[in-house]
Parts: C-alpha cells; sequence; structure tokens
C-alpha cells in the first residue's frame, strides 16, 4: 500500500505540486486524471523517485521512505513505466527486460513464462531492436520490464498514448490481471476516460497541483468524475 501526506514538489522555484494526500491499496487501482498540465507526471516522478518531492511524507507497505534515489525505490518494490515508454531503442527486446535485473538477487534474474503468456510478442520479437517495435509493441516491453522488478507498487504514466486500439485492450486486460493477483498497488495516470473508468476502483482527479477530486468508484459519479476532469 502507498500513502503520501502533504507531499509537495517544485522544479526550480515554481511549484508543481500542492499537499497531495493519497492511499493506493494493494489489489486496486488508483487513477489518477486531469487535464494536461495539472501534475500527473510529476506526481509520478516524485512516487518514483525520478524527481525528489520537496516536502511531505511517502510510505510504502508501512516502511517510511525519505528521498531515496529512484534505483533504490525500485529495489524497494517501485516499478515505474513513464510516459512515452522510454525503451532503449538500440537494445533487443530481451536485453531491454534483462535490465530489470538490476533491482533483484542474482538468483532471481530471469523473465518469467507469464511475461510471455501476457505479451506474446515480445517472444516473438525478443531478438529484434527495441527501436524497430511499434509504439505498442513498446508500450508492452515497457510494462513487461517494470512487472520483472517484482513491484510492490506500479506507476503506469499514460499508457494508451499513441497505441493502437486492439493493444489498448490487451494492455487494460493485463493491468485488470496485475490487480486481481492481489500483490501490488497500482496507480494508472490517464486521459483515456473510458479506459480509465473501467479500470478504476479509486479516483484522484488533479486540477493546477491540487487534488480536486478523489472517492472509491462506488462513490464518485460517471458524471461528476468527468466534470471534475474537464475543469
Amino acid at each position: 500500500m502507498l500513502t503520501t501526506e502533504n507531499l509537495t514538489l517544485h522544479y526550480g522555484g515554481s511549484q508543481i505540486l500542492y499537499g497531495i494526500d493519497m492511499v493506493a491499496e494493494t489489489g486496486q487501482i488508483t487513477c489518477v486524471m486531469g487535464t494536461n498540465g495539472v501534475g500527473k507526471t510529476s506526481l509520478l516522478k516524485a512516487l518514483s523517485g525520478t524527481h525528489h518531492r520537496t516536502d511531505g511524507a511517502l510510505t510504502l507497505d508501512g516502511e517510511a521512505l525519505a528521498k531515496p534515489a529512484a534505483h533504490v525505490l525500485a529495489q524497494k518494490g517501485v516499478g515505474y513505466v513513464p510516459q512515452g515508454r522510454m525503451i532503449f531503442p538500440l537494445l533487443t527486446v530481451k536485453e531491454n527486460m534483462e535490465t530489470a535485473y538490476a533491482c533483484l538477487p542474482r538468483a532471481e534474474h530471469m523473465v518469467p513464462d507469464e511475461i510471455y503468456e501476457l505479451f506474446p510478442v515480445l517472444k516473438e520479437m525478443q531478438n529484434r531492436r527495441g527501436g524497430d517495435l511499434s509504439g505498442g509493441q513498446q508500450q508492452q516491453l515497457a510494462i513487461a520490464r517494470a512487472m520483472i522488478t517484482k513491484p510492490k507498487l506500479l506507476l503506469l504514466d499514460e499508457p494508451t498514448e499513441g497505441i493502437q486500439p486492439n493493444i489498448i485492450q490487451q494492455i487494460g486486460k493485463v493491468i485488470e490481471y496485475l490487480r486481481d493477483q492481489n500483490n501490488m498497488a497500482i496507480v494508472l495516470v490517464e486521459q483515456f476516460f473510458a479506459f480509465a473508468y473501467g479500470l478504476a476502483d479509486r479516483f484522484y482527479v488533479l486540477n493546477q497541483g491540487r487534488v480536486t477530486l478523489s472517492g472509491d468508484k462506488a462513490d464518485v459519479s460517471e458524471d461528476a468524475l468527468m466534470k471534475a476532469v474537464s475543469v
């Protein structure tokens, strides 16, 4: 479970996030929504350690985390799939996945069969360079790489961006599958409303770096959510 209290973040002298209080439960999909430029990606950067928060508390499965580097958070169980995939274009698919081994003890340096069962195309193309894959295939590769690290918390930043509809459906099924394994908390940043609403168990809406609406899916109507996201 992830908990943040009064989380703030700055880029230089500019404050981007203001007092974010958030809970993401294990076995649930917590969706962060809002228009462009409201702080969604900045929030995931703070959670992943790729940009240190300015202040506030961050707790993962009961362990208070100060402001460790991104690789330390990855070793503690934070898996991050950034916007734009950020795979290594000159490495093969297999080599891209093997970069996840840095977070694991040597005895666990393997690609689980589960990865190829969820993403068969990666087995077919394991010797192809990452840069030769389509956008949808690269997104599958980025998710697979994060899964190999065995995360307690999986952060997904707009996984449907620029992806063809059939791959979006497949990615949605994978996210549901991961949720149903009940061994990780999933934080999904997404602007594709139907995709997000169909998957999420809980919502947080950001506007100008502040939470303007939050609640469980059972307590937040689709109309209210859509209105909050559109502001």
